[in-house]
Parts: structure tokens; sequence; C-alpha cells
């Protein structure tokens, strides 16, 4: 996989820098408050080959990332290799829409990620880990990208039927609620080929698919990555 750029706070108070491989059209910008100028004079926009930006700028910028409509001659895992990831403060890893595949081959969304009232108990904002898709029952359900099986099991704590793949470099995504799995542990799979097949499994109230992202152990909005 593609090293992780990670980035260090820079030499002088109150400076950070990020180190990034822009790739796959993404753009690293800091947003500067009105009269205010970072360091570096400009920031350049990432073409389908690989450069490296620097980027230095006062500790209380917020640092956002864009990913405008460039074109790329990477496939769509060579795409995932390069998706820009910088950890410096509370800077969280950016999300690279487009870099996932859909799990299934037509997404009609339902319960969105985020804070809910859970259909089950009726608790008021419970944290909805993942987004589900509505979708009868035997559909299949596809890898999101290529990556190696670390679980295919009954989930204790509500899943079902889950299977969850590791697309390597702290990102997993998981498939839940199947009515069964078409994988192993240990397994490695392609971007699209089948995981399983949607169901009812476990804490649910119809046919659907929970389809999760998980960057470093922690769940994120999964519509940021398809």
């Amino acid at each position: 996989m593609a090293a992780l750029m990670r980035a260090g706070a820079a030499s002088g108070a109150g400076q950070k820098v990020g180190v990034a491989m822009a790739a796959t059209g993404l753009v690293l910008a800091v947003t500067l408050p009105t009269g205010q100028a970072a360091e570096t004079p400009s920031i350049q926009a990432a073409s389908a080959s690989s450069v490296e930006t620097v980027v230095s700028a006062a500790a209380e910028i917020p640092i956002t990332f864009a990913s405008p409509q460039l074109g790329s001659s990477l496939n769509p895992d060579g795409q995932l290799k390069e998706t820009l990831k910088v950890e410096a403060s509370n800077v969280a890893p950016a999300a690279a829409k487009g870099t996932l595949s859909a799990p299934l081959k037509n997404l009609v969304p339902s319960s969105p990620f985020g804070d809910r009232i859970s259909p089950i108990t009726g608790q008021v904002d419970e944290h909805h880990t993942g987004q589900d898709f509505a979708i009868a029952s035997g559909t299949d359900v596809l890898a999101a990208a290529s990556g190696t099986v670390t679980f295919s099991g009954w989930h204790t704590y509500g899943g079902g039927n889950r299977v969850v793949v590791d697309h390597g470099n702290g990102l997993s995504t998981s498939y839940n609620h199947m009515s069964s799995n078409a994988v192993k542990v240990g397994q490695k799979v392609e971007r699209g080929e089948l995981v399983g097949f949607s169901g009812s499994t476990g804490a649910s109230t119809g046919p659907h698919l929970h389809f999760e992202v998980i960057v470093d152990d922690e769940t994120v909005d999964p519509l940021g990555w398809l």
C-alpha cells in the first residue's frame, strides 16, 4: 500500500506542517481567516501522477480536504491506495469520495449514519455506526475494495451474519444482517467480489444491508467514501 504521510509539528511555536502525497485528484487546502496568509505562497493541485506538497500554517487554522473532479489513469484500487490520509493534532483522516465501490448494484439509502432514534429499542440519540440500504433478501453483497477478510460469522452485538474486509492502512469495511456469508476469514477478495447475500439477521426490522466504513477502528460516514 502507498505510504501514509504523517503531519508533524514544524519548528517554531504554533505551527504544524502537513506533508501529503497528493494523488487521484485530491487537493490539500488550508482555510485561512480573512486577511491571513499561509507561509506557503501557493498550493498545487494534484495531477494523476504523484507529487509532494508541503503546507505550513498556524496551528489554529483548520486544514480541510477537497476532492475536485480531476482525471486519473489509476484503477479504483490504485486510487484507494493513494488516498490522502493526514494525522496531525485533531485533523481527522480525510474521506476520498469515490474510492470505495458500492456494496450493492443498486443503492437505496434508508437509515443514515449518525445519531437517530433506534428502530429496535426506541432509544433517542442512538449512534448508528453505518449506512443502511434497503434491499430484497438474497441480493448479492459486494466487496467495496480489494482486501483480506478478517471476520466472517455471527456478530453477537446485533449485526447478524457479518463480514469484515481489511483494505490496509487502517481502512476496513463491514457488511451486516446478511442471510448468509460467502467468504472465509483469511480469504483475499477483489473489488466487486461476492462476500454474501443480503438479509435481515440480527437486530433488524426488515431486509437491508448495514454497511460500515471503519478508519483506525472508528466508524465514519460511508457516503463520504462511495
